[in-house]
């Protein structure tokens, strides 16, 4: 992960002791919030490394929940979190994992309402920063910081050129681009983070493709 500025090694402005249990918590709780899409009947919270032992010292937990909430990093209602999102009907679910993860720092959010479930993964780099690992089950490396696109579609042979060229054609630049697959011509996850936003009707073009299932979108 390359750092851009000095206020990514300074971290952000925020509430809470320190930016890779806080801060980053709070946006690996936004990310998620926003990938699924809505507010959550339910959400279940793993924390695995650092965070498992930590998390109640720290306020990780509080900050995730914040997150989920849609408060920024510096709001003043962030130690009161969990009591909002209880008052708010949503039911919590906090377990500190012993298996060992890949980075120290990581975080699985498992949400679902009447409607649906989501899981997801991130881990907080520290100074505020953040990247999504996992979703659904499809590995990946999100950001968050750019305008990106989560396509789940049908493994099969000329999708991806589809979906890139509506891009071309609506004067969109790709800035990475990865897919994920479960298994050889079943679902994929496409994730394509751009430098401008990609509006919504080519969004819907995008949808209206037989190999597409779904698009999630992410506009920071």
């Amino acid at each position: 992960m390359k750092y851009r500025s000095v206020f990514d090694i300074i971290g952000p402005v925020m509430i809470g002791p320190s930016s890779s249990h806080t801060a980053g918590a709070v946006r690996i709780g936004q990310l998620a919030r926003t990938l699924f899409g809505r507010t959550p009947d339910s959400a279940v919270l793993r924390f695995y490394g650092s965070f498992a032992k930590t998390y109640r010292g720290h306020a990780t937990d509080v900050a995730a929940v914040a997150g989920l909430l849609g408060l920024p990093t510096d709001d003043p209602r962030i130690p009161q979190s969990i009591e909002l999102a209880r008052q708010q009907g949503i039911a919590l679910t906090f377990i500190a994992e012993e298996a060992i993860p890949a980075h120290p720092n990581t975080l699985t959010i498992e949400l679902a309402d009447g409607r649906g479930t989501f899981r997801a993964t991130g881990v907080s780099l520290g100074g505020g920063l953040v990247q999504m690992t996992e979703v659904d089950g499809f590995s990946l490396k999100l950001s968050g910081d750019s305008p990106a696109l989560l396509i789940f579609h049908r493994d099969a042979y000329g999708t991806i050129a589809a979906i890139t060229q509506q891009l071309a054609r609506a004067q969109v630049n790709i800035n990475h681009m990865e897919v994920s697959r479960s298994e050889r011509g079943k679902t994929a996850l496409m994730v394509i983070e751009t430098d401008e936003k990609v509006e919504p009707e080519v969004v819907g073009q995008m949808e209206s493709q037989s190999n597409v299932f779904k698009i999630i979108t992410l506009n920071p």
